[in-house]
């Protein structure tokens, strides 16, 4: 596969079966958290790295009371949502500016033939008033 970040891929069904090292380092300890089946695996997984308690406890806790994870759940989605009408916002107000600035090349481009326009009315109408005194003082 050829993709623009690097990737490590871990087979957790080896993992769990042949740890790849028997150091007991931060990651190890995660692979181990994914690993875990049953209680017995969480307590030795919990003396070799300490600091997973906090979260099967909290694992624990989330089983005993489920409707935490739903509350974790709708907010997630109250932040997703909120997150989506502010991207959406930004979205449209990008576009607004890209057709504001649209509008004012063309309103420029509008004044510059207006103005044009207006000289070479005045210029006709010199003209006119040239033809007219010319014609005025031919039928003299």
């Amino acid at each position: 596969m050829e993709l623009l970040q690097e990737y490590c891929l871990v087979a957790l069904d080896v993992f769990r079966k042949f740890p790849y090292t028997k150091d007991k380092n931060e990651q190890t300890g995660w692979l181990s958290l994914l690993v875990t089946e049953n209680l017995t695996d969480a307590e030795k997984y919990m003396n070799d790295y300490p600091w997973l308690e906090e979260i099967y406890r909290e694992i624990a806790m989330l089983r005993h009371k489920p409707e935490e994870v739903l509350g974790m759940f709708s907010e997630a989605l109250r932040i997703l949502e909120h997150n989506t009408m502010v991207y959406l916002v930004e979205q449209q107000q990008k576009e607004l500016e890209e057709k504001d600035a649209v509008i004012s090349e063309k309103d420029a481009a509008l004044n510059e033939k207006d103005a044009l326009i207006n000289k070479l009315k005045a210029e006709l109408d010199a003209l006119r008033e040239q033809q007219e005194e010319l014609s005025k003082s031919n039928n003299k």
